[in-house]
């Protein structure tokens, strides 16, 4: 079984969704984790908009990347680009790192609706390369 990290600056969101999918992708292939270079506690408009496409997260943690030394990974994704340039030495031999930047829908200021659909955007965008990281990584 492989060991899969998502990192992320405070896995509270982005890193969320993509553990959630990941998992509800697949259930035998790999161990997912998801971890933070800080942690800001889980969203909980990530919590909605992932319960909304039937992936409940809402009993995940926010975890520091620290608490996982120790485990030796197969692979690394670095789901924005502050995580990529400031995260910690991980040692990790032969674990694979792959980036995509999402953008962040904590951070979108406007109205309601304008919030739900970045939330959505982002969910779709982490839904879509979650699958492919499956099919093609995993499966292969």
């Amino acid at each position: 079984m492989k060991n899969v990290l998502v990192l992320c600056t405070g896995n509270s969101c982005r890193s969320q969704m993509a553990h959630g999918y990941l998992n509800h992708y697949q259930d035998a292939l790999a161990k997912v984790y998801s971890a933070g270079i800080e942690t800001h506690g889980l969203n909980p408009g990530a919590v909605s908009i992932m319960k909304e496409d039937g992936i409940d997260i809402s009993q995940h943690t926010s975890n520091h990347v620290d608490e996982y030394e120790g485990i030796e990974w197969d692979y690394i994704i670095t789901v924005c680009d502050h995580a990529k340039e400031n995260c910690p030495f991980i040692p990790a031999k032969n674990a694979e790192r792959i980036h995509h930047n999402f953008s962040d829908p904590s951070k979108v200021a406007g109205t309601q609706d304008e919030i739900y659909l970045a939330f959505r955007k982002t969910r779709e965008e982490i839904k879509e390369f979650c699958y492919d990281f499956i099919k093609e990584e995993l499966m292969n």
